[in-house]
């Protein structure tokens, strides 16, 4: 009998476990899409302004209305809302979690509202505040102020658009919220395509492109209605801020908008001494839109699935699925993560070559992006863990570790500017953001395991070990593939940079498939799995 119930656990734990594995692939593969057009998009705009004072001024001014997306709408609102809301549906059924989300979005659109209106009316100051170097180049910081007024309506219009995929996500719907991003792209990459055909200066293009940034935004809340309207969902004004849902939520935000504030106030913090260096606003952003493509195929992935098994055990009481699903999310994350921090720190300028090198954005920019993006790399791996170890903390109504974590962050990012950012540049900002990631994420495993315990064992176990192993092995193969390739045909041309940028890539990745999978790796036996699913579906 005893056997028998350890048999039927360990079938439990290896079912949850490819649960999570298929879940995550279907939220990654969507997200890869969405990625990769985000990539494109990014591209476009290289192309079409480089490293110069429209698209230094177009960066800053973006990064107002998305900072404040990614501290409130996609950051403490999020993570607020899918565990209220979550309670909601299953403690009142659809009705009362529907009437939650209808009382939410009219709060939203009269907060939200009168943000905008005081943002508009001091875009001075805040951009003062953002980028003070831009007033040593004149008219860069009056440019800044007017495509700062034109995106400001971003805000309200992505936070309807989180609401929505926090409902979508608590209803196991994850494939309509994974795609909405690709939305915001394509929308912007076709808009670029018109800005591109037309010749405009790059003036008209970067004000053009504000405009294309509120339209993507329009078309990321859009494509989720009727999924929403499939699980009932009916939007209507409901004016209720007593609603204890409401208050719920508004007394975990409070603490999750600092919980998860580091990366944004280390984005503010890092822009303000950028835009003393002309070119690096930019560099900075490029090199972090790469970064951002591993961290939402897996940090957003596994932690969106995660996140709806965390709220969902934490309210059942359930502590020890709340401790399975992290381990098994950390690991998943190591075994993603680490050759991708290899391979980007191995290969951070012929990938920027292949990706960004052409029209307005030239040698220099690489170089210095590439430098942006090792540096940024170093803190992959802990900047995907916390997208689960944050959330575990606001499940279990918990979110002032998350404050300390976050705090702990900045302080440690600030730390790093001010002491290398002589000696360094801009490089300092990029490695400033990593080990305040680093030290966030060992914050939140410290507290976790003094709590619940069961997560150093994890870390400290030969299997990370092995996917340790692998990846070192990977980066100096892959470094000398793509010399060698070099040596071979160049790096001039877009053949030339398919080859050094993408071939080195592909080897790294299978050399480190076949190593965890020598090495016995539970997780690699998973991949081949699922790959050798997808190829008999195909034939």
């Amino acid at each position: 009998m005893a056997d028998g119930v350890k048999a039927d656990a360990g079938r439990g734990e290896a079912g949850a476990g490819r649960g999570l594995a298929r879940s995550t692939g279907l939220i990654s593969g969507l997200i890869l899409l969405s990625r990769l057009m985000g990539l494109v998009r990014e591209q476009v705009f290289a192309a079409l302004l480089g490293a110069g004072l429209y698209a230094d001024a177009f960066q800053a001014a973006f990064r107002i209305p998305n900072l404040l997306r990614d501290l409130l709408a996609e950051g403490a609102l999020s993570s607020a809302f899918v565990p209220t809301y979550a309670r909601a549906l299953a403690e009142g059924g659809p009705e009362r979690a529907f009437r939650l989300a209808n009382r939410l979005m009219t709060l939203l659109a009269v907060v939200l509202g009168a943000i905008v209106v005081l943002g508009f009316i001091f875009t001075g100051p805040l951009v003062r505040a953002l980028a003070p170097g831009f007033e040593l180049e004149p008219g860069k910081s009056a440019v800044t102020v007017d495509l700062t007024r034109v995106m400001l309506p971003f805000l309200p219009l992505v936070s309807f658009a989180a609401v929505a995929m926090g409902m979508l996500n608590a209803h196991e719907r994850y494939a309509t919220p994974a795609f909405a991003g690709a939305a915001f792209n394509l929308v912007a990459i076709a808009w670029a395509g018109v800005l591109w055909a037309r010749g405009y200066s790059p003036a008209q293009v970067a004000f053009g492109w504000a405009v294309g940034t509120l339209l993507g935004g329009a078309a990321q809340f859009a494509i989720q209605l009727p999924a929403l309207w499939k699980v009932g969902a009916r939007f209507r004004p409901e004016w209720g801020p007593a609603d204890p849902g409401i208050r719920a939520v508004a007394a975990l935000m409070g603490p999750a908008t600092v919980g998860l504030a580091a990366v944004q106030v280390n984005i503010f913090v890092g822009t303000s001494f950028a835009s003393h260096e002309a070119g690096a606003v930019a560099w900075l952003q490029y090199a972090f839109r790469i970064l951002y493509l591993p961290i939402g195929i897996f940090g957003v992935a596994v932690g969106t699935v995660a996140t709806s098994g965390l709220a969902r055990r934490a309210a059942a009481g359930d502590m020890e699925g709340v401790r399975d699903t992290v381990r098994r999310a950390l690991r998943l994350l190591a075994y993603l993560t680490l050759p991708a921090t290899a391979g980007l720190m191995a290969l951070g300028v012929p990938i920027v070559r292949l990706l960004f090198e052409r029209g307005k954005f030239h040698a220099g920019d690489t170089e210095a992006t590439g430098a942006a993006l090792v540096f940024y790399s170093t803190g992959l791996v802990a900047y995907t863990g916390v997208k689960v170890l944050a959330p575990a903390f606001y499940a279990l109504g918990r979110p002032r570790v998350a404050v300390l974590a976050s705090a702990s962050a900045v302080a440690t990012n600030l730390v790093v500017i001010l002491t290398l950012h002589g000696r360094l540049g801009f490089r300092a900002i990029a490695l400033g953001t990593a080990v305040g990631s680093m030290v966030s994420a060992a914050v939140l495993i410290a507290v976790f395991e003094s709590r619940l315990g069961g997560l150093l064992r994890e870390l400290l176990s030969s299997g990370l070990a092995k996917m340790t192993a692998a990846a070192a092995i990977m980066a100096p193969a892959a470094w000398y593939s793509a010399r060698v390739l070099e040596a071979w045909v160049g790096t001039d041309g877009l053949r030339a940079q398919l080859v050094t940028g993408l071939v080195p890539v592909v080897l790294g990745g299978a050399l480190y498939l076949a190593l965890t999978g020598l090495l016995r790796v539970p997780e690699a036996s998973q991949l081949l799995a699922q790959l050798r699913a997808i190829l008999r579906l195909k034939a």
